[in-house]
């Protein structure tokens, strides 16, 4: 992914995130994730592997794809 790929991935994960009700935290808890990697991942500071965004679409209700506006 590009540096702007993956800004907007990080951009349309906090939106459903927001849009589910919950913290960074929380979220990083119900993916089981470290909070910290999460809060990068949502800022756009580091890309995301494949494992984490299918934990990440599990725990918001969505797809890979949602996540990543494909």
């Amino acid at each position: 992914m590009s540096d702007k790929k993956t800004r907007k991935t990080g951009e349309r994960i906090k939106h459903y995130r927001l849009s589910a009700g919950l913290s960074q935290a929380g979220l990083a808890e119900i993916a089981d994730l470290n909070t910290n990697t999460y809060a990068k991942i949502e800022r756009g500071e580091s890309e995301p592997i494949t494992s984490t965004l299918k934990k990440l679409a599990k725990a918001l209700g969505v797809s890979v794809s949602d996540l990543l506006g494909a």
